[in-house]
């Protein structure tokens, strides 16, 4: 995320260039908005665990869809790194570039290395460990008794708007401080930011959503309160205004749209499939498989962009260039048939998935937790309070949203018995 078009590499990176890579598929289009897994399985049959593919306007990369070359790349930071500064494409990027939320710098954890990264990533992580689970369990279930009574009389609901995209992020406020007033405002320029449609401007949510984040900052500065803002302003790294702003950003929005997504995805895998529907009355005992499942089926977070390459190397058969971009395509490894031969390993209580990606610049501790304490309380207690929920059209008529890097509905209409709210 970033709030302008970097200025350039400020890194040692050879110029700019274009190279052609025969085969390079298109990163985007409707095929791989709705049908991505299909999308994956012929690029892998095509090109191997390391596919090359066109981001918007043509730019070159390259998308690692193998299980163990993503787990190569996320464990050898030295050598695919973090910081896009690097990039050998910069040259050819417009100030407009839609993706540039997702790769212009920032001096955010999301974009620090080594030592650096260890010291920004130590703080979120300390000020998360202290969230206790139970009161955010608790939270989290009043949220959802409140939001559910919003739309329990009308006997239908769009649960991806008046549910999933709302619980997460008032979950995230409560832990940051956030005044709860900001909720709609927060989602939408959140959403804007990363995925925003045509004729929309990301940056300029992106700045909006900065300018909360500086005042919230300043508020608990004066008043110090039980939250992650206070902890991560107390702690002992003594991080900066501007470092923690962008920090706290990364975390809400991680535990925003991803989590919604995640929520959307499992209660529709449960009111789809036959081996979750005929639990809905008592759904505890499959929510967390189907959450599961869902990490493996359809993460939330399809691809990530990216690790840049610190020098020319070789990757899954592929020349890989200094500069060069790579897109982890989370998505593609976790069903990466060499792994998951019978196609099955996701079931259950396999948690071996990379959805949170993987090395020293995974989901940091304990977010991952903290994420499935939301998502499974938003799950269950939907399911105890609207036990005949069922959707309002046809498995096939759900659309999802227009975008790459996300996997989540657009809408999840659904209809049940109506029950009076006191």
């Amino acid at each position: 995320m970033t709030d302008h078009a970097p200025a350039g590499p400020v890194l040692s990176a050879p110029p700019a260039h274009c190279p052609a890579r025969p085969g390079a598929v298109a990163l985007g289009g409707l095929e791989f908005q709705q049908t991505p897994a299909q999308l994956y399985l012929q690029l892998r049959r095509a090109h191997g665990p390391v596919a090359p593919v066109l981001l918007d306007g043509g730019v070159p990369a390259w998308l690692v869809l193998g299980y163990r070359e993503l787990h190569y790349v996320t464990t050898n930071d030295e050598l695919f790194a973090r910081d896009s500064r690097r990039w050998n494409q910069w040259e050819a990027i417009p100030a407009d570039w839609p993706l540039l939320p997702y790769v212009g710098y920032q001096p955010s954890v999301l974009f620090a290395e080594g030592a650096e990264h260890r010291r920004r990533s130590g703080v979120i992580s300390d000020a998360l460990a202290e969230v206790d689970q139970f009161e955010l369990k608790r939270h989290c279930e009043e949220v959802a008794d409140r939001l559910i009574n919003g739309f329990a009389g009308r006997g239908r609901a769009d649960l991806m708007a008046d549910y999933a995209h709302r619980l997460p992020l008032l979950a995230a406020i409560w832990m940051c401080g956030l005044p709860e007033s900001q909720t709609a405002d927060m989602v939408r320029d959140l959403t804007l930011s990363l995925d925003a449609a045509e004729g929309e401007d990301p940056v300029a949510a992106y700045l909006r959503v900065q300018q909360r984040v500086q005042a919230l900052l300043d508020s608990r500065r004066v008043v110090p309160g039980p939250d992650v803002t206070s902890r991560m302003l107390a702690h002992p790294a003594g991080l900066a205004d501007m470092e923690i702003v962008q920090d706290l950003i990364s975390v809400i929005a991680a535990a925003q749209q991803p989590t919604a997504n995640w929520i959307g995805n499992t209660l529709r895998l449960m009111l789809i499939d036959d081996r979750f529907a005929v639990t809905l009355s008592g759904g505890r005992g499959s929510a967390g498989q189907a959450l599961n499942e869902v990490l493996w089926e359809d993460t939330p977070t399809q691809n990530f962009i990216g690790r840049w390459a610190t020098r020319d190397t070789q990757l899954g058969g592929r020349q890989i260039r200094q500069g060069d971009c790579v897109v982890l395509g989370l998505a593609a490894a976790n069903t990466d048939p060499e792994v998951r031969p019978d196609g099955h390993a996701g079931t259950g209580g396999n948690s071996a998935h990379v959805s949170f990606s993987h090395g020293e610049h995974r989901c940091p501790y304990p977010a991952p937790e903290l994420a499935e304490a939301i998502a499974g309380t938003a799950v269950e207690v939907l399911l105890d309070r609207l036990p005949d929920v069922e959707l309002s059209v046809r498995p096939e008529e759900l659309a999802w949203r227009p975008s790459i890097w996300m996997r989540g509905l657009d809408v999840l209409p659904v209809h049940f018995t109506s029950a009076y709210v006191g």
